[in-house]
């Protein structure tokens, strides 16, 4: 990975989906293999070349193959990120969403009157975001205080 320039853009093999989950609540737009219909090799080099992204992946020999990469060894989630952090990755949560945990579309906030889901909070009790994309809604609950703490440990 380059050193002078901090990469925003991503692209995670299909090894690494709850990776992809935490580097969205951190604010980086993540292209997950599986969300793209990118499973093989040569499909996924071409998404992270095509769309000037840095490919993190824990398979070797595609990380040989990308011109811009970054090998992921562990298996569990804290590794995985304390991996990340140590390569110069930078990761904290952003102070609110930009891209859907779940398929990586783009937030906007709900307007405090409009209806929620029945699993999301009421948008004039607390902050809600909804996905573009999917229509999935976010808040800040129990999850952002979990991943979070995770993040503190590292």
């Amino acid at each position: 990975m380059s050193e002078e320039t901090p990469r925003n853009h991503l692209a995670l093999d299909a090894m690494l989906g709850k990776l992809a989950t935490y580097l969205r609540m951190c604010g980086y737009d993540t292209a997950y293999a599986l969300d793209r219909d990118a499973e093989a090799d040569d499909d996924l080099l071409a998404l992270a070349d095509g769309e000037d992204r840095l490919l993190i992946t824990r398979d070797r020999d595609l990380a040989a193959r990308a011109p811009d990469s970054l090998l992921v060894h562990e298996r569990e989630i804290q590794g995985q990120l304390r991996e990340l952090a140590d390569a110069g990755v930078q990761l904290s949560l952003a102070d609110e969403p930009h891209h859907c945990g779940v398929c990586n579309g783009p937030v906007e906030e709900v307007a405090p009157a409009e209806p929620t889901p029945e699993y999301a909070p009421s948008a004039g009790d607390e902050t809600v975001w909804r996905c573009t994309d999917c229509g999935q809604h976010f808040w800040k609950g129990s999850h952002w205080a979990s991943v979070r703490a995770t993040l503190a440990d590292l």
